[in-house]
């Protein structure tokens, strides 16, 4: 008998400089142990300083990506990145239902670290009517969560009331609330198992760093991959985690470009 792989297709953006999107998520899902498979949704020309153009791949070759991954290699899970539009959110919906594939990891990227919105509007209805029901988990960052749940979070101690609208208006969806935003030396994200009814929190020292681009692909691509290699889903959370912390403070004694620099994805 052949070896099998652990297989994990994210559905992203290119990030030319390397740091961010497909291009993150291909190192996450390898340094976890999986096989990466990817469907672009847009070329960007970025780098650490930012981003100077967006070209949206065509919903044909969109289309095309997803089948011809699916059809032929399979996958064990999927990580879903930016979409920009409500026509490639209805897209890539549909091809979830078409495989029935149930380990999705829907980073709802929605917001800049500046805090501009990235999508259109219509995408971000779209994608609470119909993508994040065909999740297994959502990984929202603060701003993120504000605008799905429709309120405001001010610190850690409107986590759970936030978790649970997220939870309620999405049955079975589990959330993976991130605290980057807050202040502090030590963040906590909370995961709340929809499946299970629990929460466990996640803490972390902060690292005072200007490597942190790419960090939510990082995560939500980790967290795919350890559900792709079997791991139950507290358990997917914790090692999503343990990996990205450990990828911000190695990726903290790196220089490279002249901006906010990427982590360390090899640093084990």
């Amino acid at each position: 008998m052949k070896k099998k792989y652990n297989r994990v297709l994210t559905i992203a953006g290119s990030d030319s400089g390397g740091g961010a999107g497909i291009q993150a998520d291909i190192k996450a899902i390898s340094a976890m142990g999986c096989f990466a498979a990817s469907a672009i949704t847009a070329i960007t020309v970025q780098n650490t300083v930012g981003v100077e153009a967006v070209h949206a791949v065509p919903l044909e070759i969109l289309a095309g990506q997803i089948d011809a991954v699916l059809s032929d290699i399979g996958a064990d899970a999927i990580k879903i990145g930016m979409l920009h539009s409500a026509e490639v959110v209805n897209l890539v919906a549909d091809k979830i239902e078409k495989y029935g594939i149930k380990n999705v990891v829907l980073d709802p990227v929605m917001v800049s670290t500046s805090g501009h919105r990235l999508i259109e509007e219509s995408a971000i209805e779209v994608i609470k009517s119909r993508l994040i029901p065909l999740a297994r988990v959502i990984t929202p960052n603060i701003p993120e969560a504000e605008i799905l749940a429709g309120c405001t979070i001010s610190s850690e101690e409107d986590f759970p009331k936030i978790a649970k609208i997220l939870v309620q208006n999405n049955k079975g969806v589990s959330v993976l609330l991130k605290a980057g935003h807050l202040t502090g030396d030590v963040l906590v994200d909370y995961f709340f198992n929809a499946e299970d009814g629990t929460t466990t929190q996640l803490p972390s020292k902060r690292v005072y760093t200007r490597n942190t681009h790419g960090t939510g692909c990082t995560l939500s691509s980790a967290f795919a991959a350890a559900l792709a290699r079997g791991e139950e889903l507290t358990a997917a959370a914790t090692s999503a985690k343990k990996y990205i912390e450990g990828a911000i403070i190695s990726g903290a004694e790196y220089e490279i470009g002249h901006g906010h620099g990427p982590v360390n994805h090899f640093w084990k």
